[in-house]
């Protein structure tokens, strides 16, 4: 059962200062099987860092991971960690990146950022970015725990790159998920250990912002029509509000195979809603609404797997 209460305290919580932690929320046995998929596919690619400052040259990545195996599937659904998001950004919010971030022995601090630094809006703005950081080792000060500055998703500026500013550790255990706003000023940390720090990104953004990664051309076709119903509206195979995303005035997810929506679009319903009493400000949040449940995921073989990009 969901606690509504503790939800809400989440979201007021990253309203207030930009970021919370949901400590110990991620089965273990969920943790320990995306740990060794995540290495796997590591050998199976042959993963090196990338030669850039904001990548890491200690720091291995894996992008596009809802393409390499069903047991990642269970992360953008999960339900501890969605509501959260929902409250945040609306439940029309999409997947905007699922990507692994092993940080070696060796590597120094990421230089400070916002994850929405590069939207031009002017800030502080609506939220427009949500991103969580799940831990599937302990995350230290020592290790290269994410450094965060508290408030400053309230700034009306996003920082300068490579400047210094004072922040501090993010430090959760195993199985713990950071989630912050996306205009949070951030950076993953130094490892000053022999061991090294393994997380998700399971980065999430508004249904009217442009996913970081592209999902539908990132994602097989024939493997999105086996997710779940609320995964595929995650990854943009829905109708935002009944009017962004459309396909001549049909609903995306019908590329999947899904029967069509007698009603997908906001000019077919709106008189409708109006006429029950909804408020014309809340026709959005009407019109965003989820379906369809998490699910459990299972390992695949490497060769039932391409990698995209």
């Amino acid at each position: 059962m969901i606690d509504t209460d503790a939800i809400e305290a989440q979201v007021a919580a990253v309203q207030r200062d930009g970021y919370t932690i949901l400590e110990g929320v991620i089965e273990p046995d969920v943790v320990d099987g995306l740990a060794a998929d995540l290495e796997r596919l590591e050998a199976f690619f042959d993963v090196q860092p990338s030669a850039n400052s904001f990548e890491g040259s200690h720091t291995l990545r894996i992008y596009n991971l809802l393409a390499f195996g069903k047991r990642f599937e269970a992360v953008p659904v999960h339900e501890h960690v969605l509501p959260i998001v929902e409250g945040v950004l609306d439940p029309g919010c999409l997947v905007s990146s699922l990507s692994s971030i092993t940080i070696l022995p060796g590597e120094t601090a990421q230089p400070i950022h916002a994850d929405d630094q590069l939207i031009p809006l002017p800030k502080p703005h609506v939220p427009t970015v949500c991103n969580t950081m799940w831990a599937l080792t302990d995350f230290t000060e020592a290790n290269g725990a994410t450094r965060l500055i508290p408030g400053t998703h309230t700034a009306d500026t996003s920082p300068d790159y490579g400047a210094p500013y004072d922040s501090i550790a993010a430090e959760m255990p195993k199985g713990s998920v950071l989630v912050w706003h996306g205009s949070l000023w951030h950076g993953g940390g130094a490892n000053g250990t022999d061991a090294k720090r393994v997380g998700v990104a399971m980065n999430y953004c508004a249904g009217w912002i442009r996913q970081q990664e592209n999902q539908q051309l990132g994602i097989p076709r024939e493997i999105a029509a086996g997710f779940s119903p609320r995964l595929r509206r995650l990854v943009g195979y829905g109708i935002y509000t009944g009017l962004i995303g459309h396909i001549d005035k049909h609903d995306p997810v019908e590329m999947l195979g899904d029967a069509p929506d007698d009603d997908p679009m906001v000019w077919d319903q709106i008189e409708t809603l109006l006429d029950e009493g909804v408020d014309q400000d809340d026709l959005a949040t009407r019109l965003s609404g989820d379906d369809g449940a998490a699910v459990d995921g299972q390992g695949v073989a490497d060769d039932e797997r391409r990698r995209v990009g």
